[in-house]
């Protein structure tokens, strides 16, 4: 992850300064940053919103750090809203749970068209 270590150079932080952010080991940063191993995608989360980039920049998929554009509140209906609400108010590991039964429920969804 390439993009990792530019995004933490850019910030002044040292590996083990943003290990100890996200705690973990400086191994760990370390070799995110190399490419040994890959974070799961709990952890993709928490560094792209941390950086305030997209999962897309963090993993080299996209060349523009920048999230899509922001949804105003006044664009969600409400049933989007409370299902925002609820989604931001689980844990880390529970929101990765919601996005992988999303995905797999839209893939199979559109699958079937």
């Amino acid at each position: 992850m390439e993009q990792l270590k530019k995004l933490r150079q850019s910030r002044n932080l040292s590996q083990q300064k943003l290990a100890e952010e996200f705690h973990t080991s400086q191994q760990s940063i370390w070799k995110y940053e190399n490419g040994i191993t890959e974070p799961d995608i709990s952890t993709l989360t928490r560094l792209a919103n941390y950086f305030n980039v997209s999962i897309d920049y963090l993993v080299g998929n996209s060349d523009t750090p920048e999230k899509a554009d922001l949804i105003t509140e006044r664009q969600l209906s409400p049933s989007e809203s409370l299902l925002i609400q609820q989604f931001r108010s689980l844990p880390a590991k529970s929101q990765a749970l919601v996005i992988e039964l999303v995905s797999t429920l839209h893939f199979n969804t559109s699958e079937h068209r």
